[in-house]
Order: structure tokens, then C-alpha cells, then sequence
């Protein structure tokens, strides 16, 4: 796995780097970086869609805690579905995945106390590397004929699944191409960089647990509304 987790990447982008606070749905958040986590098994070649669950097909730890023990915990338990596994794994998930980013330095942890008693925490962006190259990858994705590597499809689809495509805070002359490569990615599998599957990079096996946990995302948040 690379440095920052699939799970970090969705974080980074829907916090304010300023005012530290999460913009966009906050369940959309979170069950996209349940499926990030899951994601990132995949890409590792621990996991794979078979029969409609998820199942271990390589209990090997990755080094990356957050996962290690998802993977432990989908190897000692029954097989589940994606939308089973996002529900489950999505509670509290943040505030560790949070942890991590403070504890490496990513972001800050600002405690203020309103009300004289409530305590709410922002995270504003110390290190501001780590979401520069994830904006760079996806610009580069979205806004030019470069065909993206796995994992920069399958955080374009996961931001097309949980509706965060406002996080990307593109300029306007650029949004309605990104919008259109954001959904090419997405539908079918996408992750082509032109208009057959074959010019695909990313493994079948990959693409078919991304495209699961995208239906199950989908279908948890339910229609969108209709300003």
C-alpha cells in the first residue's frame, strides 16, 4: 500500500483545509471510506467479490493498521455483502482514520469549547503534500486524456458514489469536462481511458469489488435530491 490509505484520500478531500470542518454529507463520508478501506484490500490482492460477498482470499497483513484489522476481522467472521460490510464498517471509522492524520502530523486537532462546555474538534490541514498530489493524480485523471492508474479510478468512482464531486473545487472552465470523466470512470467499470473497456489498467477483480461497494454506497444514500 502506498502511504496515505484510500480511506485518508476521501478525508483529506471533504475537509476544509482552513477551517478543518467536513463539508458534503457526512454519511456519504463515511460509508465511502468504509469501501476505501475495503478498496485498498483489494488492490492489495487480500480480497475479492465472489458469489456476492466479500471473502479473504489472502490473510497476509499490508502494514496499514486500519485495514490489518478489517482483514483479520473479514477472515475470522461469516462471508458479507459490500452493503453489509460498509454498514459495519463505517461507525467510528473516521475518528480513527482522524487519529492516524494527527498522529502523522497530516492534520491538527483544534479542541474548542462552546457553550462553555461542548467541546467540538476541527482539523485543519498541517502537511498540505498529501492532498496536493491527491488533487494532482485526479486533475490529471479528469481534465486530460491520461488514463488513471487503479487507484485513482477508484477513488473517482468512490467520489461519484458518495456525491462529493464538490470537493474537488475545480474552476469553472474545468468542471463540466471532470464531470464527465468523473462519470465515464464510474459507470461500466469505467476506469478506461477511451471508449473500450480493454484500454482499462485496472484488474477485473479490483474493478468488480469497486463497482459493488459504489451500488451499495448508492443504494444507502438513495435518490439524490432535486433542488
Amino acid at each position: 500500500m502506498t502511504s496515505i490509505a484510500l480511506a485518508e484520500e476521501l478525508l483529506l478531500l471533504a475537509y476544509d483545509d482552513q477551517t478543518g470542518k467536513a463539508t458534503g454529507s457526512r454519511i456519504g463520508l463515511d460509508l465511502g471510506m468504509a469501501a476505501a478501506v475495503l478498496v485498498d484490500l483489494a488492490l492489495a490482492g487480500r480480497i475479492a467479490y465472489v458469489g456476492g460477498n466479500l471473502v479473504v482470499n489472502d490473510p497476509t497483513p499490508t502494514g496499514e493498521p486500519i485495514a490489518d484489522l478489517v482483514l483479520a476481522k473479514a477472515a475470522a467472521d461469516d462471508p458479507h455483502t459490500p452493503a453489509q460490510w460498509v454498514q459495519r464498517l463505517r461507525h467510528r471509522l473516521r475518528e480513527r482514520v482522524l487519529e492516524d492524520l494527527v498522529a502523522r502530523g497530516v492534520v491538527q486537532d483544534v479542541d474548542e469549547t462552546q457553550l462553555g462546555a461542548i467541546h467540538v474538534h476541527r482539523y485543519p490541514t498541517t502537511d498540505p503534500a498529501f492532498e496536493a498530489e491527491i488533487r494532482k493524480r485526479l486533475a490529471d485523471a479528469l481534465i486530460t486524456d491520461a488514463v488513471p492508474d487503479e487507484r485513482t479510478a477508484a477513488l473517482a468512482t468512490l467520489l461519484v458514489a458518495t456525491r462529493m464531486e464538490p470537493a474537488l473545487r475545480l474552476p469553472p472552465e474545468e468542471a463540466a469536462r471532470a464531470h464527465e470523466r468523473l462519470e465515464q470512470i464510474a459507470s461500466g467499470a469505467g476506469f478506461s481511458g477511451g471508449a473500450d473497456l480493454e484500454d482499462s489498467i485496472v484488474r477485473p477483480s479490483v474493478a468488480l469489488v469497486v463497482a459493488t461497494l459504489s451500488r451499495a454506497i448508492s443504494a444507502a444514500l438513495g435518490a439524490p435530491k432535486v433542488l
